[in-house]
């Protein structure tokens, strides 16, 4: 299986609302996980942080994964998404990120986030 295979599989299963059995799956003991509001390392930590998103989650309502590309020689996959969610205080919100991946194996042992926000 490609690493844009095992991208387009992690994103089937989040659209299928199993995130935390995808990151349980895909990502290495050592992961670190960067976006605007920080970086999270080993995972444990990273894990929790995915638990506390969706924590504040209510409703899922879209999850359209817009491009998946791999740079396959180099372990590196870019996927860009939206998420369409209602939080847990009522607000709607469509999000938009682009994500770049550092396949090692079968995990992924690093992943930066690009968002506004």
């Amino acid at each position: 299986m490609t690493y844009k295979e095992r991208t387009e599989e992690i994103y089937n299963m989040l659209g299928q609302g199993q995130l935390l059995e995808a990151f349980d799956k895909y990502y290495a003991p050592n992961v670190v996980m960067t976006e605007p509001r920080g970086t999270w390392e080993g995972k444990e930590a990273c894990r929790a942080h995915e638990v506390e998103f969706l924590n504040f989650v209510k409703e899922f309502h879209n999850l359209e994964v817009k491009s998946i590309t791999s740079d396959e020689a180099n372990g590196v996959v870019m996927h860009e998404t939206m998420m369409d969610v209602t939080f847990q205080d009522g607000n709607r919100a469509q999000m938009e990120q682009v994500g770049v991946q550092k396949w090692e194996g079968d995990h992924i042992v690093h992943e930066r986030f690009y968002y506004n926000g």
